[in-house]
């Protein structure tokens, strides 16, 4: 039997089955753009940094960003962009989303540790919901690992016959019996580059996801055309996530955490909805204050969606994030 595990849909079209905060509305990359720019202003300015994000999509997040921070004295001439992607497909889409014309460096990176040794400001929206994911399930006194294997000719989960007794996450987890709970393994080493980038030479990374501060029980789901399916029954063909724990991510002392609507609105995205309102009407008006409610309402993305910022000890305190 194999691992279970969350992973990145790899096909023709990656992006098919499921639409991400910055399709839903500009507001959102212009405020996550803003905020790092002014993250970078109160940390001084570096001379050269890397804006980089994690997992770009079809790049549009990356061109909002870019187009609303042009207005920041040498913000664009002090950044290095960086994109974490391995499907070649997006690549050429986000080369073509995002262009060249505006005088930045671009490049594409295959691991975070190929990221610059200098000031970070990181962005991972929706990136690590996809990275693999291992499953422990609470049998007779032992962690045994949750895989998966063919029974009656369809793949099925199971568990391995020989049990464990801790791993640092699963030391501190309530062990009632049959309870699954999931560790993830690669985003902690991804983080674990970041960290050390920030810890070094400062910057922000902001994480925004669909999790909460610790993963509970079996969230692995898979959506396929826009729809919920069985994660086990077209493999290949639909997209496979889970829930992020934030807990496990938060490496550095200096972590903030919110939900994304307190963080949206604490950056004023009322506000530059009001002012984008004013020359739309009829349809486009109502789609525009539909986006805005998707992104805030707390019975859409706004609490199932939360923002960890990262920064070194001693940094101002990141914007989105006031008492």
């Amino acid at each position: 039997m194999a691992r279970a595990s969350a992973t990145f849909y790899a096909g023709p079209d990656p992006l098919s089955h499921f639409t991400t905060a910055p399709e839903i509305s500009q507001m959102f990359g212009e405020l996550v753009g803003l905020a790092l720019a002014q993250a970078w202003v109160d940390q001084g300015a570096p001379a050269r940094f890397t804006l980089a994000e994690l997992g770009p999509g079809r790049g549009t997040l990356m061109a909002d960003i870019l187009r609303a921070t042009r207005a920041v004295p040498g913000f664009h001439a002090a950044a290095e962009v960086a994109l974490l992607e391995a499907s070649p497909v997006l690549r050429k889409v986000q080369d073509k989303t995002i262009g060249r014309d505006r005088g930045l460096g671009l490049t594409w990176i295959g691991t975070a540790d190929d990221l610059p040794e200098q000031p970070l400001f990181l962005i991972a929206n929706e990136f690590f919901d996809a990275l693999p994911i291992h499953q422990y399930q609470f049998r007779n006194g032992l962690w045994h690992e949750r895989l998966v294997g063919l029974k009656d000719g369809h793949l099925a989960f199971g568990l391995a016959e020989r049990g464990q007794g801790t791993t640092s996450t699963l030391a501190d987890r309530q062990r009632d019996e049959g309870l699954i709970i999931e560790e993830g393994r690669i985003g902690l080493f991804v983080m674990r580059q970041i960290a050390h980038r920030l810890q070094h030479y400062g910057g922000l990374a902001l994480v925004i996801d669909y999790g909460d501060w610790r993963s509970r029980g079996d969230t692995l789901q898979a959506l396929r055309r826009h729809a919920f399916d069985d994660p086990l029954a077209h493999p290949g063909a639909a997209d496979l996530t889970a829930h992020v724990d934030f807990e496990a991510l938060a490496l550095l002392q200096d972590h903030h955490f919110t939900t994304q609507t307190a963080f949206l609105q604490r950056l004023g995205i009322e506000s530059r909805a009001d002012r984008l309102a004013q020359g739309l009407t009829g349809a486009a008006r109502e789609s525009h204050l539909a986006a805005l409610r998707r992104l805030t309402h707390p019975e859409e993305m706004g609490s199932l969606f939360k923002v960890l910022a990262l920064t070194r000890p001693m940094a101002p305190l990141p914007p989105g994030f006031d008492p």
